[in-house]
């Protein structure tokens, strides 16, 4: 079980919480991670809880679950490359691709679609100044479980994803999502008609209380994550609207939520929607437009597209 010790350095007088220290300071693990590994915490030698306020000068111990050992190989999937140089690729993701293993999903993800990849360029991860093979890549937990990745998006939501070959670029690019430096659209048809024409969507997701596996918004802005998401009517089609997205921070399942909310559910959502009589089959339509990012060595960012895909056409050629 891997463990922790050492002494609380901070400005003298201040207090914070000692998930947050262990994130944002010495960034041990992330906070989603913290309870996923059943992190346990004594500071000078007796037990708290992770909201406990911490000083200068404790003494923390820690200890936590380490991550089970998933051996990774590739999977020659598809991949629809909008760009690529020796830092980084970006995907246009399909729809129905999730980007990385985890419950349930142990194979048949975008990882394994890259390690296939990776393999066939004889590409070398490197991890620091140490590079590491494809294969020493696939049987290491040092990522865990998620080399390349920097962000994702929902398995349904297709569209533009930036990937990393080396962990300082990673790290890199992974930093402008936290910081919210880097600008995102997506665009989405919906079942009904918002009020106005534009807006932003502020409320905070918490989890639903009923269905664990969903989010929903609350209006304490104490409780769950803050969240906004600016939308834009581009077209009406009766009952259908056709909008263009652009969230400024990145929960899970923030624009689905959003958009229910906002009391036009995305057609096609299994979870937050509503079934269509018209459109029976649709599937998610969701698709994450475009991604501007700086890439590393470069002054300003660099702006990705992705076209409309077959399912958005078919269902407008419908309602035009």
């Amino acid at each position: 079980m891997p463990s922790y010790s050492g002494v609380v350095g901070m400005p003298q007088n201040t207090l914070t919480r000692l998930d947050r220290y262990i994130s944002d300071n010495i960034k041990l693990l992330r906070r989603s991670q913290i309870k996923k590994r059943g992190l346990a915490a004594m500071v000078n030698n007796k037990k708290v809880k992770l909201s406990y306020l911490i000083k200068t000068g404790d003494t923390i111990e820690l200890t936590w679950q380490d991550i089970p050992e998933m051996n990774l190989s590739g999977e020659n999937i598809p991949l629809d490359i909008v760009f690529e140089n020796d830092k980084v690729i970006v995907i246009n993701k399909q729809q129905g691709l999730i980007v990385h293993p985890g419950a349930g999903s142990h194979s048949g993800t975008l990882v394994h679609a890259l390690l296939w990849y990776a393999q066939q360029k004889n590409k070398t991860f490197y991890v620091g100044e140490s590079p590491i093979s494809v294969d020493d890549l696939s049987n290491s937990n040092v990522f865990n479980n998620r080399p390349f990745i920097v962000h994702r998006l929902d398995k349904d939501t297709s569209g533009i994803l930036i990937a990393a070959w080396d962990n300082a670029t990673l790290s890199f690019l992974a930093d402008q999502f936290k910081e919210r430096k880097v600008r995102k659209t997506y665009t989405a048809i919906v079942q009904g008609v918002p009020k106005e024409n534009e807006g932003i969507i502020q409320h905070n997701i918490v989890r639903n209380p009923k269905y664990r596996k969903q989010f929903t918004v609350s209006n304490d802005t104490n409780a769950g994550k803050r969240a906004q998401t600016q939308y834009r009517v581009v077209r009406n089609y009766g009952s259908y609207s056709l909008l263009l997205l652009r969230p400024k921070t990145g929960r899970t399942h923030q624009i689905r939520v959003h958009l229910q909310h906002l009391g036009t559910p995305i057609l096609g959502d299994s979870i937050y929607g509503k079934p269509d009589k018209h459109f029976k089959n649709a599937t998610l339509m969701l698709h994450a437009k475009s991604l501007s990012i700086t890439l590393s060595g470069a002054t300003k960012r660099t702006r990705f597209n992705s076209p409309l895909p077959n399912r958005f056409k078919d269902i407008l050629g419908v309602l035009c």
